[in-house]
C-alpha cells in the first residue's frame, strides 16, 4: 500500500501583498518622475575662458585682441590651425605669408605691408606684440586665405570659418519638457555640467550629432549638447570663401619631360661640340650657384647655348645650387631679405638668358634647416611663376643624413611644378662595398615609397648616365671611379670583355681579375638595356618624365634608349 503524504498549502500574508504593491507603486512613480523631472547635473561651467574668445573648428582657440574695429589673433593660432607656412622673420621683424601666387611681408610697427614687394597701406599696424606674443590683424590676413570671421553678439567671441565648413540651421521646438532638458551640456548626457540655457523658438546652429544628442551652438558662440528631439533641423549651409589667384602662363611641354642636365663647372660648352639628342625636350645647365652668405649668386650663363637650345626646340631650365655647403645654406636662407635677394637675382638672370624654367638643386643641408629650404622654395615659386618660369626641384629618395633627411617632400610637392628624384648612388663613390650605381629593384622599391607622398604627375625620374668601375683588392680595400658610357665601352674593348646579364641588379655586368694588382675589377653597366628599363619604369608609374645626369656621360645610344615615346620593347 502506498502512503500518501498531504502538505498544507501556505497562504501569503496580507502584509507581504501590501508591501509588494507599495514597491511596485514606488517604481512606477519613480519612472514617471524620472521622465518628467530628470535628475540632471545642476553644475554650470563657463564655456569661454578670457576675453574675446576665438572659435575655430568647433572649439575655442585662444583669445583675440579687439582694438577699435581691428581684430588681432595669435600668430601661433594661424600656424597651428590655418597654414603652418606662415612664419616670423626675426631680422626684418616681419611676418611672412605665402600663397600660390603671392609673397606677403608684414613688418612690425608699420602701417604698410607688401604683396610681391608692392606696398599696401593700412590705417592700423598689421602686427601687435602683447607680452612677447605676436598677434596678426585679421583684416589683411583673410585676403590671402579662404577664411572669414564674425564678432558675435553678447560675448564678443570671434567666430572664424573656413571654406567648406558645414553646419545646419535649427530651431528649438516648443515642447512641454523640464527646463533641465533645455540646457546645453558639456557632454551628450544630462548628468554632465551645462554651459547655457535654451529658449523655445531660439535659432541655433547644429554642428554634429552624437547618439541621441545634437551639438549645437547659440548665436553668441556658446555650444553644448541637447537631445535631438528638442531641436528641429532645417537647411544646411556650407561656408564658401574663395580667394582669387592670379593665373600664370607657363611654357608648355608636349609629351613626357625628357630632360638632361648640362654639367657646367667653369665654362659652358660651345654649341658646335654638342651632339644630337633625339627625344630630349629640356636642357638644364648648372649655371647658377650660391656664392656667399650675403645671397650673391655665381653666374656661368651662355647666350649662345640658349640660342642653340631654342633652335633645337628645347626648353632651358637654368639650375641653381646651394654649392652643397650646409653652413652657407643656413646663413643665406635664414633671413627673408637674403632669400629675396637670391630670388630677385635668379629672376634677373632668367630674363637675360630667356629661360623657360628654374631647377633648384639644394643638397647637403642639416635636417633642422630643412624648413628654411622649404620656405625659400615657397617664397621663390610665386615670383618665378609670375616671371613665366616652370619651377622644378631635385630631391633624393627617402633616407637619413644631410643629403636626404632635410627634404620636406610632401610640402615641396605642393609648391613646385615638378620634383626630380635623383635615383642613383645606391653605392656611392666611397662605398666600402662594390655595387651598382642604381640597381633596378632598388630604384623601383624606393620609387614606390616616394609615390606615397609625391603625386606621380609631378615626379620626374632621374637616371644616371655613368657607371662606377670598382677595384676590389684581395686585401679587402675598395675604391671606384666614375666612367662615361663611352669610357665603359672602351674599358670593355681593351680587356676583351663581354658583359653578362645580372638578374639581381637588372643590368649587364662585367668583371676582370688582374693578378699583378691582386685586384678584381667590377662594373654594372649603364647601357642601352639599363636606360631603356629606366624609361620603362617611368612609363609604368606614369611619371612626368625622366632626367639624366649628365649629358656629357652619354653616348648616342643613350638618347634612343631614354626616349619615352620610343615603342621598342626591352630585351635582356
Amino acid at each position: 500500500m502506498v502512503r500518501v503524504k498531504y502538505q498544507q498549502k501556505k497562504t501569503i500574508s496580507k502584509g507581504w501583498i501590501i508591501g509588494g504593491l507599495l514597491i511596485a507603486f514606488c517604481m512606477i512613480i519613480s519612472s514617471i518622475l524620472l521622465l518628467l523631472y530628470p535628475f540632471a547635473s545642476k553644475e554650470k561651467r563657463e564655456y569661454f575662458s578670457g576675453e574675446n574668445p576665438i572659435i575655430l573648428n568647433g572649439s575655442q582657440k585662444g583669445n583675440a585682441i579687439i582694438d577699435g574695429e581691428s581684430v588681432y589673433i595669435p600668430l601661433t593660432l594661424i600656424q597651428d590651425n590655418i597654414d603652418d607656412s606662415v612664419t616670423y622673420d626675426e631680422k626684418s621683424n616681419s611676418i611672412i605669408i605665402t600663397t600660390a601666387d603671392k609673397v606677403v611681408q608684414m613688418p612690425s610697427e608699420s602701417l604698410t605691408y607688401y604683396v610681391n614687394e608692392k606696398p599696401v597701406k593700412l590705417q592700423f599696424s598689421p602686427i601687435k606684440d602683447e607680452a612677447g606674443e605676436l598677434y596678426v590683424a585679421l583684416e589683411p590676413v583673410i585676403n590671402f586665405f579662404p577664411l572669414q570671421y564674425t564678432i558675435l553678439p553678447n560675448s564678443n567671441a570671434v567666430l572664424m570659418q573656413q571654406n567648406g565648413d558645414e553646419f545646419i540651421h535649427g530651431t528649438v521646438t516648443e515642447r512641454d519638457v523640464h527646463n533641465e532638458k533645455l540646457r546645453l551640456r558639456t557632454k551628450a548626457s544630462l548628468q554632465s555640467p551645462y554651459t547655457a540655457e535654451l529658449d523655445q523658438g531660439e535659432q541655433v546652429f547644429i554642428e554634429e550629432q552624437e547618439g541621441e544628442y545634437f551639438l549645437i551652438r547659440k548665436e553668441n558662440g556658446i555650444a553644448g549638447y541637447v537631445h535631438k528631439n528638442l531641436v528641429r533641423a532645417e537647411e544646411k549651409e556650407t561656408i564658401a570663401v574663395v580667394r582669387e589667384q592670379k593665373e600664370v602662363s607657363l611654357p608648355e611641354i608636349e609629351g613626357p619631360i625628357q630632360l638632361t642636365w648640362e654639367a657646367v663647372y667653369t665654362k659652358t660648352p660651345h654649341p658646335s661640340s654638342l651632339p644630337q639628342m633625339p627625344g630630349v625636350n629640356v636642357v638644364s645647365p648648372t649655371w647658377f650657384e650660391l656664392e656667399n652668405a650675403a645671397g650673391d649668386v655665381k653666374n656661368l650663363g651662355s647666350i649662345p647655348y640658349v640660342e642653340w637650345a631654342k633652335n633645337k626646340g628645347y626648353q632651358v631650365w637654368g639650375l641653381f645650387s646651394n654649392a652643397f655647403d650646409p653652413e652657407l645654406t643656413y646663413q643665406a636662407f635664414k633671413d627673408f631679405d637674403t632669400r629675396q635677394k637670391i630670388i630677385r637675382t635668379l629672376i634677373h638672370y632668367s630674363q637675360i638668358y630667356q629661360l623657360d624654367g628654374i631647377n633648384l638643386d639644394i643638397e647637403n643641408v642639416k635636417a633642422e634647416h630643412g624648413p628654411l629650404v622649404t620656405q625659400f622654395v615657397r617664397e621663390a615659386t610665386p615670383y618665378f611663376h609670375e616671371a613665366g618660369l616652370i619651377v622644378s626641384m631635385d630631391i633624393t629618395f627617402i633616407a637619413g643624413g644631410n643629403w636626404s633627411e632635410f627634404y620636406e617632400r610632401e610640402k615641396l610637392a605642393d609648391i613646385v611644378d615638378y620634383l626630380a628624384v635623383m635615383a642613383y648612388d645606391e653605392h656611392w663613390g666611397s662605398s666600402p662595398i662594390a655595387g651598382s650605381v642604381a640597381s633596378l629593384p632598388w630604384v623601383e622599391e624606393n620609387l614606390q615609397k616616394l609615390l606615397e607622398i609625391v603625386p606621380n604627375e609631378k615626379l620626374i625620374l632621374g637616371v644616371p648616365l655613368y657607371a662606377r668601375l670598382w677595384q676590389v683588392k684581395d686585401s679587402g680595400e675598395v675604391s671606384s671611379s666614375a666612367l662615361s658610357m663611352d669610357k665603359v665601352q672602351e674599358w670593355l674593348d681593351v680587356h676583351q670583355l663581354t658583359p653578362t646579364y645580372d638578374e639581381a641588379s637588372g643590368q649587364n655586368y662585367a668583371e676582370l681579375y688582374v693578378d699583378e694588382e691582386k685586384s678584381t675589377y667590377k662594373i654594372w653597366l649603364e647601357d642601352e638595356l639599363s636606360l631603356r628599363k629606366r624609361a620603362d619604369l617611368a612609363a609604368k608609374y606614369e611619371l612626368a618624365g625622366i632626367a639624366s645626369w649628365s649629358r656629357s656621360f652619354a653616348n648616342e645610344l643613350a638618347w634612343l634608349a631614354l626616349n619615352m615615346e620610343n615603342e621598342q620593347v626591352t630585351q635582356k
